[in-house]
């Protein structure tokens, strides 16, 4: 059989456009030879379409589609994602389900049986886990359709009591189908290549996979939908990072004797092409058109606005460069460099006189207390007003600049250089921002060499270095990642060889800034365990702070 998998960019809520696509592309699989078309999970109305769930009108909507895809689905068979009605008054209101359309009519639908609520999934919230599962057999080939989760509970750690594939197997498929909806990080591809090529190996039947593709705020789904063989060996992988098709003959899987070569992809690669995904979809799903930023010199500015260029277009992104008395004439040259590099336009404006007038407003009531974190602040909020005036007055939207290492720490300024719109690097340490840096001079320089070798600083008072308030990023951020990302508390730290100081000082400004981190823009997500949805600490907490 010839089955098309369909690797789209829905958007959530946009039924109009969703509804369009998948119409276009079952057209387009008919039109290829293919008697059946496979589209990802909660494909109608988009993953995670969260709270949208509640509201009747929501769901209503999402029936809609539905029937209008079967409308057209004359003489093709069509596996389609949908929220659907549990009509059982006991449990939740509703099932995660695949939709089985042939010939233009509803056959079956299948609900998902093992519903992740843990980081940044939250499906028990809205629906009710199946618990019988049942294969379709359609011209003669038996399918056991399942959805994301329901295939990873496998290994050694099981997360769930029950598999629906030991329930499926039993009824003899030929070929297993998985429509899912997982969001990047830069381990997933790897984690989900081996746990889909388990399955395979492990029921010794085929299996195809059709994943979702675009950002949906803080996530970012990069595709790279496959089709396995019996033997767990990936015959066709589609690309990342962008939409895709493909038409799978199932003989060919049967009797595959070639395997496609596993190219491996540094993560500083998957994360680069996943942030420019992230800031495009931002951008175009909200209908917003221009980006801003303010531009210091510094390796974190520098890096946010290449990634902006290359997602909207330099045309489309303005820099502004707001010194103070306390920046560098260096900094200011690398900024004007890397925007003439890169064709941004920019625009200067000393703060010098805002400044001196709200230290004329102020006077009166500082009177002679010396120069402190108060002014440092003062500049950083000025600088955040003159930005928000373009984005008003001019109709940007502003980039927020900071890094994971910042915002794990509270090394910024609520209300100055930690508000925007959208934070571009905030799921990125220091050192890996400086990766990033080099990847995007791989070929040649861009972001000025200056910009990436001089000391971090923040530039708010004089001779300012990150250093003084931090330890060194090195340092630092091995012991955020392994208490954010491994959990790993202070004994296991001091264990590794981390000074007993320097981790007790590290948590405490992790834990005591977490109300800072609640006021953030939200956060493109590329790692395992992202500040945002996916971490969930309470501001009143006492532990380690």
């Amino acid at each position: 059989m010839k089955i098309a998998l369909a690797q789209l960019n829905y958007h959530i809520g946009n039924f109009e456009s969703n509804s369009s696509k998948i119409k276009e592309t079952i057209i387009k699989a008919k039109d290829s030879g293919a008697e059946l078309v496979v589209f990802a999970e909660l494909s109608v109305c988009g993953y995670p379409p969260r709270d949208f769930l509640e509201f009747d009108d929501f769901i209503s909507q999402c029936n809609t589609v539905v029937n209008d895809i079967a409308s057209v689905s004359k003489d093709i068979a069509v596996i389609i994602g949908s929220p659907t009605i549990n009509p059982d008054v006991k449990g939740k209101d509703l099932f995660n389900s695949a939709v089985f359309i042939n010939d233009g009519k509803i056959v079956s639908t299948h609900h998902k049986s093992l519903l992740p609520n843990y980081d940044v999934f939250d499906e028990y919230r809205y629906f009710e886990p199946s618990r019988k599962s049942n294969i379709i057999n359609y011209n003669g080939l038996n399918i056991a359709l399942t959805i994301c989760e329901d295939l990873w509970n496998i290994g050694e750690e099981l997360l769930y009591p029950y598999s629906p594939m030991d329930d499926l197997i039993n009824q003899h498929p030929d070929i297993i189908i998985n429509i899912a909806a997982s969001p990047f990080n830069y381990d997933q591809r790897n984690i989900r290549k081996d746990v889909l090529s388990k399955n395979a190996h492990k029921y010794y039947i085929p299996l195809l996979y059709v994943n979702h593709v675009g950002a949906q705020t803080e996530l970012i789904f990069d595709g790279g939908s496959l089709a396995i063989d019996s033997k767990g060996n990936i015959v066709e992988e589609l690309n990342y990072f962008d939409e895709d098709f493909i038409i799978i003959d199932t003989n060919s899987l049967k009797n595959n004797t070639s395997t496609k070569e596993d190219k491996p992809i540094e993560d500083i690669a998957l994360i680069h092409d996943a942030l420019v995904l992230g800031i495009k979809d931002y951008f175009n799903k909200l209908g917003f058109k221009r980006a801003i930023l303010g531009l210091s010199g510094g390796i974190d500015s520098a890096v946010t606005l290449v990634l902006a260029a290359e997602a909207l277009g330099s045309e489309n992104v303005k820099a502004l460069l707001l010194p103070s008395r306390f920046s560098s004439q260096h900094s200011i040259d690398d900024a004007i460099a890397l925007a003439e590099n890169i064709n941004v336009p920019y625009e200067t404006i000393h703060l010098d006189d805002a400044y001196k007038s709200f230290g004329s407003l102020l006077n009166p009531f500082f009177k002679d207390m010396p120069f402190d974190v108060t002014e440092e602040n003062l500049q950083a909020r000025i600088r955040a007003v003159l930005l928000m005036a373009f984005t008003n007055k001019f109709g940007y939207v502003l980039l927020n600049t900071s890094n994971k290492s910042e915002a794990a720490v509270g090394y910024g300024t609520l209300y100055g250089d930690m508000c925007g719109g959208l934070s571009v690097l905030g799921d990125l340490y220091k050192t890996q921002v400086y990766e990033l840096a080099n990847f995007i001079n791989k070929e040649m320089e861009i972001i000025p060499v200056n910009s990436i070798t001089k000391p971090p600083s923040a530039e708010l008072r004089p001779d300012q270095k990150d250093s003084d308030s931090l330890p060194d990023y090195d340092i630092l951020d091995k012991i955020l990642y392994n208490y954010i990302e491994k959990r790993q508390g202070p004994k296991e730290l001091v264990a590794m060889g981390f000074d007993e100081a320097i981790v007790k000082k590290t948590l405490r400004l992790v834990n005591m800034n977490e109300y800072k981190r609640h006021q953030t823009p939200p956060i493109l997500r590329v790692s395992p365990k992202a500040f945002g949805m996916g971490r969930r600490m309470p501001i009143v907490g006492k532990y380690l702070s």
